[in-house]
C-alpha cells in the first residue's frame, strides 16, 4: 500500500495543523496494538473508542501499523462489537463525511471474550495480538502494546497480573508495554497505596499511565502557558494581589440511575480529590525547571505536600432532595452530592489565600471554571468597589473562554464606572477550530510516551493524604450532608462559607458569551 493511502483525508483546519505540529506523526517503528479491556462497557463505547476513531480520522493512527482489540466477559463477535460502538463514533450531521474513514476504522477492531482472571482468555488475547504483529512483519520485541483498562479498579490487580504473565513483549528491542488506568484510584489513602503497590509490583512507573481526563482539557493545558509565558501575570500571581481562588464544577443533573455506584464514592472522590485538585496544582505550582514531565510533576507534588489539614468548619456538604429515592441508595445515606471545601497552602506564595473547591450534582447550571479574584484597589477614588473586584476567569466547559472582569468608564458625558470584561471566547476567536477531546490528547500522549498529563504515584498519595481524614469523618457521620433543592446553587451554608472566606460576589454583572 502506498504510504499516502493510509492517511484519511487531512483537514486543512487549524485544529489538525496545530495538533500535528504539537505531536508529530505516531512513530512507525513496530506495530501498535491498542487493547481496550472492558470493551463492552459504557466508558469504552462513549469515550475510548470515539477518541481512537478521531485520532485515526486525523491521520494519527496508521492502519498499516495499528490494530485495535476489545476484551471483555460479554460474548460478542467482532461485528457485534463494531455494531455496538458504531453510533457513538460519528454524529448524524457529519456521518456522510466520515463514512469512508469509519468503515476503515471498524475493520481494525477485533474482539476477544474471556474472564478478567483467566489464563485462557489472556492467552487467546496474546495469540490474536501476536498474529497481528506477525502480519505486519514486526520483529519480536519491537512491537508496541497499549492496554487501556476501561474497568472498575477492583479488577485492576488480576487484570494486570494476566497482562504481565501472558500479554507483554517477550523481549525489549525498542518496543514497549504500557497500561492506562482510570480513576478512582482507590477510596482512601490505604486502598490507593494498596492498589499502587499491586500494580507497581508488576509494572514500572514509566509504564503506568493514571489518566485524569481533566488534564487533557484544552484550557487546563493552557494553564502553564498563561502563567509562565505572560509577563504581566508573574508579579500578580501571589498572596499580595490575589484574595481567593475558586475552582468550580457543576452538573445540572443527578446520578441518573447510577445512585448505587455513586453512593460508594460521593462527590469528593468523584470530582474534587482528582479533577479539581489537579487544576489547583497547575494554578498554584511554581515554575518548573523545564517542560519535562518529571519536572512539572515534581512541582505539583510540592503544592500537594504544602496543603494543611482541612478543618471541618471550612467544609459544607450537601445532598440533593430525592437522591435517596433511588432504590439502590440506602435510606440513611450521608454521601454528599455537593461539597465546598477550602484548602490552604502553607508556602511563601499562597499563605493566607483560600483555595475554594466546589462541586455538585443537580445544580442550577452545568459548568466548570477557575475564578481568581484579586484584592480591592487601595485608595478607591472612583468609589466603585461595590461594583465588584477584578477577576480572571477561565471557563473550562462549556463555551471555553478566558475573560478578565475589570472596571471601566461607562460611555457618555458623565464620569461613571461600570464592570466589563476583556474576553477571549474560543468559538469567536478560533472560528472553524474544533477543540480536541481530552481523551484524544491523552491517548496520543500515552502512545508517544509523554507522562506530563498523567498522575504519578507520589502525587496520588499526596492527594489522598489531603482528603482521607475528611472522608473518614464523613463515613463515621461526624460531618453531615445538608439537603438542598435540585436546580439550586446548593446549600445556602456554602455561600455563607464563601463569604466568610473573603469571596465578594459581583451583583448586577453577568458574563454573556459573545455571539459570532
Amino acid at each position: 500500500m502506498d504510504s499516502g493511502q493510509w492517511h484519511v483525508e487531512k483537514r486543512s483546519s487549524l485544529r489538525n495543523d496545530s495538533f500535528v505540529k504539537e505531536y508529530g506523526p505516531v512513530s512507525e517503528t513496530g506495530s501498535l496494538s491498542i487493547i481496550v479491556l472492558g470493551a463492552s462497557g459504557d466508558l469504552a463505547k462513549k469515550k475510548t473508542f470515539p477518541a481512537l476513531f478521531n485520532l485515526f480520522h486525523q491521520g494519527f493512527l496508521n492502519p498499516d501499523e495499528v490494530h485495535i482489540f476489545g476484551y471483555a466477559r460479554t460474548k460478542l463477535s467482532d461485528q457485534e462489537l463494531r455494531d455496538k460502538i458504531h453510533g457513538y463514533l460519528v454524529d448524524e450531521k457529519n456521518a456522510s463525511e466520515k463514512a469512508d474513514a469509519l468503515s476503515k476504522f471498524l475493520q481494525l477492531i477485533k474482539y476477544v471474550s474471556g474472564p478478567y482472571d483467566s489464563e485462557d482468555g489472556f492467552k487467546r488475547l496474546d495469540k490474536a495480538i501476536s498474529e497481528h504483529e506477525i502480519s505486519k512483519r514486526t520483529s519480536e520485541g519491537s512491537s508496541r502494546r497499549l492496554f487501556y483498562l476501561a474497568l472498575p479498579p477492583s479488577v485492576y490487580p488480576p487484570v494486570c497480573k494476566m497482562i504481565k504473565a501472558w500479554c507483554t513483549n517477550k523481549s525489549d528491542l525498542g518496543g514497549w508495554t504500557r497500561i492506562v488506568v482510570e480513576k478512582p484510584f482507590g477510596k482512601d489513602l490505604e486502598s490507593a497505596e494498596q492498589l499502587s503497590s499491586q500494580i507497581g509490583a508488576l509494572f514500572d512507573e514509566p509504564q503506568i499511565y493514571r489518566i485524569d481526563h481533566y488534564l487533557g482539557k484544552e484550557l487546563v493545558q493552557n494553564m502553564l502557558v498563561l502563567r509562565f509565558a505572560n509577563r504581566f501575570f508573574l508579579p500578580l500571581w501571589n498572596r499580595d494581589n490575589i484574595a481567593n481562588v475558586q475552582i468550580v464544577f457543576r452538573e445540572d443533573f443527578g446520578t441518573e440511575g447510577r445512585g448505587g455506584y455513586f453512593d460508594e464514592y460521593g462527590i469528593i472522590r468523584d470530582i474534587i480529590q482528582n479533577h479539581l485538585l489537579q487544576v489547583l496544582c497547575l494554578v498554584a505550582m511554581e515554575k518548573p525547571v523545564s517542560l519535562k514531565p518529571e519536572h512539572i510533576r515534581d512541582e505539583k507534588v510540592k503544592v500537594l505536600q504544602s496543603v494543611i489539614p482541612i478543618k471541618d468548619e471550612e467544609v459544607v456538604l450537601g445532598q440533593y432532595e430525592g437522591y435517596r429515592d433511588d432504590p439502590t441508595v440506602p435510606n440513611d445515606s450521608n454521601t454528599p452530592t455537593f461539597a465546598t471545601t477550602i484548602l490552604r497552602i502553607d508556602n511563601e506564595r499562597w499563605e493566607g489565600v483560600p483555595f475554594i473547591l466546589k462541586a455538585g450534582k443537580a445544580m442550577s447550571s452545568k459548568k466548570a471554571d477557575i475564578r481568581i479574584q484579586f484584592k480591592d484597589v487601595p485608595g478607591d477614588i472612583f468609589k466603585c468597589q461595590k461594583q465588584g473586584r477584578n477577576e480572571f476567569v477561565i471557563r473550562l466547559q462549556p463555551s471555553e473562554a478566558m475573560y478578565m472582569k475589570l472596571t471601566v468608564k461607562q460611555p457618555g458625558l458623565e464620569m461613571q464606572t461600570v464592570q466589563s470584561e476583556l474576553d477571549l471566547s474560543y468559538k469567536q476567536r478560533y472560528q472553524g477550530v474544533s477543540i480536541p477531546e481530552a481523551y484524544e490528547r491523552l491517548i496520543l500522549d500515552t502512545i508517544k510516551g509523554d507522562q506530563q498529563h498523567f498522575v504519578r504515584r507520589d502525587e496520588l498519595k499526596a492527594a489522598w493524604e489531603i482528603f482521607t481524614p475528611l472522608l473518614h469523618r464523613i463515613r463515621d457521620g461526624e460531618v453531615k450532608s445538608i439537603a438542598y433543592k435540585p436546580g439550586s446553587r446548593g446549600p445556602t451554608e456554602a455561600d455563607q462559607l464563601l463569604e466568610k472566606a473573603g469571596y465578594l460576589q459581583t451583583h448586577g454583572y453577568i458574563w454573556i458569551p459573545p455571539t459570532l
